[in-house]
């Protein structure tokens, strides 16, 4: 192997979770390494077993908490003395606090989770960008999360610092459309990681439904290489939120995001007439936009004849769907049944 033309990539929060995952991308593929975390131990683990199992040149560990002032400037400084170039940034680190905002979570907690979740991963990106660009040339992930684009009680500012990585993110998308540089923001749904139990939320009802932290990483890890803006890992249902956060009302959303993050066996349902209408409504709207994404990705194989029929079709099943959610019932579960049986038969008729 030319070790002067082999990339490195620097990843934060390299010790655990989906940022240890994509280590092990990066490092099957024959980049060299800068994994950071405040594990060194884990880190160091890590980089000795990468190092053996992939032959790579360089898997260099640095212990640095990204929530303290100067972190980034600190570690982009111990990289630039060792004479690397960084082709490829990770801002992986990131932690969240779980609790009613008001009465129950601790500030300095929160201030630090602040500065680790943006703006370390701000002034990383600032640094490395400004090198990537000179050199018309390098990539960066941000992991962002499905909170980035819905509201989320009881993790508001975790929500909140989210909802800024993604929007920073997708500026940056267009500041760079005329460079060969590309940033891709990387939204999970809830995942298989230590975060959790660390936020104080391992008695949460979504720990009952974690994605795979291999599955999150190897989709975030095939956008980022195809210079894709954004990643939404999982099956349509994951998908599904993000048209469900266009669609259906932020107070209805509210609503359905706090059951998630409200204890294990406290009431499922016990949303007002008005929030099951309005979610059902999303929900519905949300199943017909899905499944006229999938036609129209299907469409390009199609006959005139066969894509004139199936446009016919969907208009239909658009008609039917939306009439079942104007007739709305009290109960979200039937509702949401009806408008996706009402799309299903209608296309296979």
């Amino acid at each position: 192997m030319n070790t002067e033309t082999v990339k490195t990539a620097l990843i934060t929060g390299a010790s655990s979770g989906i940022g240890r995952e994509l280590a092990k991308l990066f490092a099957k593929d024959g980049y060299n390494l800068v994994l950071v975390s405040r594990g060194e131990d884990t880190l160091q683990q890590l980089a000795d077993e990468l190092k053996q199992k992939h032959s790579i040149h360089k898997a260099i560990v640095i212990k640095k908490d990204l929530a303290k002032e100067n972190a980034a400037q600190e570690l982009y400084n111990e990289v630039k003395q060792q004479g690397i170039t960084v082709d490829v940034l990770v801002n992986d680190a990131g932690v969240g606090v779980h609790g009613m905002f008001a009465t129950e979570t601790d500030w300095e907690k929160e201030s630090a989770m602040i500065h680790l979740n943006t703006l370390s991963l701000t002034h990383l990106t600032k640094l490395y960008l400004k090198e990537m660009v000179a050199r018309n040339e390098g990539k960066i992930l941000n992991l962002a999360s499905i909170v980035s684009i819905m509201p989320s009680p009881l993790m508001a500012v975790y929500a909140g610092t989210k909802a800024y990585v993604y929007n920073f993110t997708q500026s940056l998308v267009n500041e760079l459309k005329d460079t060969n540089v590309t940033i891709t923001a990387l939204l999970p749904n809830a995942t298989d990681t230590d975060f959790f139990r660390k936020a104080g939320a391992e008695n949460a009802r979504v720990t009952e439904m974690l994605d795979d932290a291999v599955m999150v990483a190897e989709e975030g890890y095939k956008a980022l290489m195809k210079g894709e803006t954004k990643v939404i890992p999982g099956g349509l249902m994951n998908k599904s939120y993000e048209v469900i956060a266009h669609l259906a009302p932020e107070e209805a959303l509210a609503a359905m995001m706090r059951k998630n993050m409200e204890p294990k066996g406290s009431p499922l349902i016990n949303l007002s007439k008005k929030e099951q209408k309005q979610l059902a409504v999303g929900l519905g709207l949300a199943v017909v936009s899905l499944v006229g994404y999938a036609i129209f990705n299907t469409l390009t194989n199609l006959s005139e004849y066969d894509k004139a029929r199936y446009r016919y079709k969907f208009g239909r099943a658009s008609r039917e769907a939306k009439r079942t959610l104007n007739n709305v019932s009290e109960s979200l579960s039937e509702t949401l049944a009806n408008a996706k049986a009402t799309v299903s038969s209608t296309l296979a008729s």
